[in-house]
């Protein structure tokens, strides 16, 4: 008989606690998969939604909320005289409810801004004036929404005309209903408000040349804060919020592993005190025997991990399909995330089995005569 016969031997004496052990350990590593999944995700979507624009420096106060608070656009007429700052674009964004869709973005550009540029029309056309009222939906928002070229799209208390559909070249922006400025501000009372400003510098401008650009603007905004594109929503305080709770409550999820691994385990060494005192008989070490428990609750650990990624894999999938979340963002399920993921299941499964290896490690040859 080899140790590792032993070893699985010991797991199918009661193959259905062992399958619940099994399982509790793949919920908790399935929800580790899913909220750092999505979290990272959020993060990557809006990331990429700035570099399709061809954003450098954003400038906006995130404060506790998703989106910015507004502040006066009178903030782009300070800095736009810097030097290499090629070009500005103010931005309204909010996330709202549109029709069916519990939430989307809405992404009203200054006219004429170069936040347009990246909008390649799939059909129709932009729109023709600052004025005009209607509206271009990226092509998930089409999708989710339902809608074509000229159908209407009722936002806030007013219904606009939809003239385009676009492909933004990122998640973030074809899951955005994309209006312009002035029509935004006018229908939500939000005359001479904006709420981001979109920079783009000039070409050859340095990392360090950013980061001094980024100090220079938020001394002349004080109402707001200038930060390098690719450090927008990870500076947000929402962000940091969303990202801690989905640690906490992965974390939690897993001390509930921990907790049954651990049960299972002392279950085991209980039910089984006649053979390790067998095998202490015959010439087992006190290591072994402790090896021996250790390499099961790490199989336990390695078994729900497995499982864990494979539903966390698949409940986003699903989620992100959901109308709420389609357009928002795309789910970074990374190799490093899911091998991660299992990871730490093995090490919940040998941290779990210490106590009941140590228990086991107690026991002598005489115990067996209690039996």
């Amino acid at each position: 008989m080899t140790f590792f016969t032993v070893v699985t031997r010991g797991l199918m004496r009661r193959p259905v606690r062992t399958g619940l052990t099994i399982v509790g350990i793949a919920i908790g590593i399935a929800a580790v998969v899913a909220l750092v999944g999505i979290s990272h995700g959020f993060e990557t979507s809006w990331r990429s939604g700035m570099k399709s624009r061809g954003t450098d420096i954003v400038v906006s106060n995130m404060g506790r909320g998703l989106t910015p608070k507004t502040f006066s656009a009178s903030a782009i007429q300070r800095i736009a005289p810097l030097p290499n700052i090629a070009e500005t674009c103010s931005l309204l964004v909010d996330l709202v409810s549109v029709e069916k869709a519990d939430m989307m973005i809405v992404s009203a550009r200054q006219w004429g801004g170069f936040s347009w540029k990246n909008l390649k029309v799939v059909s129709g056309r932009l729109p023709n004036s600052a004025t005009e009222r209607a509206v271009v939906l990226g092509k998930t928002a089409a999708e989710v929404l339902s809608k074509k070229v000229g159908d209407t799209l009722q936002l806030e208390t007013e219904e606009l005309t939809v003239v385009g559909i676009v492909d933004g070249g990122a998640v973030v922006e074809n899951g955005s209903v994309i209006l312009s400025l002035p029509l935004l501000q006018e229908m939500t009372g939000n005359q001479d408000k904006i709420n981001i400003i979109d920079i783009r510098v000039k070409p050859g401008t340095s990392r360090q040349e950013l980061t001094r650009l980024c100090e220079q603007i938020s001394g002349l905004v004080p109402e707001a804060r200038a930060v390098i594109a690719d450090e927008h929503i990870r500076d947000s305080q929402a962000y940091r919020i969303i990202s801690a709770m989905s640690w906490g409550t992965s974390l939690l999820a897993v001390l509930v592993g921990v907790l049954g691994v651990m049960n299972t385990m002392l279950m085991t060494i209980f039910e089984r005190t006649q053979e390790i005192c067998v095998l202490l008989a015959i010439g087992w070490k006190r290591g072994r025997i402790v090896r021996m428990v250790l390499w099961e609750s790490a199989l336990l650990g390695f078994l729900g991990g497995l499982g864990g990624v494979v539903i966390g894999v698949v409940g986003v999938k699903l989620l992100v399909q959901t109308p709420a979340m389609r357009g928002l963002l795309e789910p970074e399920l990374s190799p490093q995330l899911l091998v991660m993921a299992v990871a730490i299941a093995v090490v919940v499964g040998v941290f779990s089995g210490v106590y009941p290896a140590w228990r086991s490690s107690r026991l002598t040859p005489s115990h067996a005569l209690h039996g």
